[in-house]
């Protein structure tokens, strides 16, 4: 049971970071050798998590979160404040088709250590049932 539980806090935390770098895909920061005259501007542009998961001795998985790099692509927005001469900032590095697999593959290992979970309560109730 511990080692269903530990591989749906990891696709909990796989499915958290996916979720993270959707979110944030559409945010930019000053190009990477700028530094805007803006004061208000974002320092540096959001890096997408990167989950990385683990073995454990003795069965299960660890999740660990990461920051990708390098992260930032450079677009073109020359409407932003922290454009730089240019025209350019920086924008994350976010791949819309590949947080679609992370999430239902999260999705899937969360539903599959679910059934082990249930499958090794329900032999445990059984062998209590024996027992008693």
């Amino acid at each position: 049971m511990t080692i269903a539980a530990s591989g749906m806090a990891a696709a909990i935390t796989s499915l958290t970071a996916s979720a993270s770098n959707v979110a944030n895909a559409n945010s930019s920061g000053p190009a990477p050798g700028f530094t805007p005259v803006n004061a208000q501007s974002p320092a540096s542009v959001y890096q997408p998590a990167v989950v990385t998961l683990t073995s454990m001795a003795g069965g299960g998985v660890s999740a660990t979160i990461t920051r990708s790099s390098p992260s930032p692509i450079l677009s073109y927005d020359p409407t932003a404040p922290f454009a730089n001469g240019q025209g350019m900032v920086a924008v994350p590095n976010v791949d819309y088709a590949t947080e679609a697999v992370n999430q239902l593959s999260a999705r899937m290992a969360f539903q599959a250590n679910v059934k082990v979970f249930q499958a090794a309560n329900r032999n445990l109730d059984t062998l209590l049932n024996i027992l008693v």
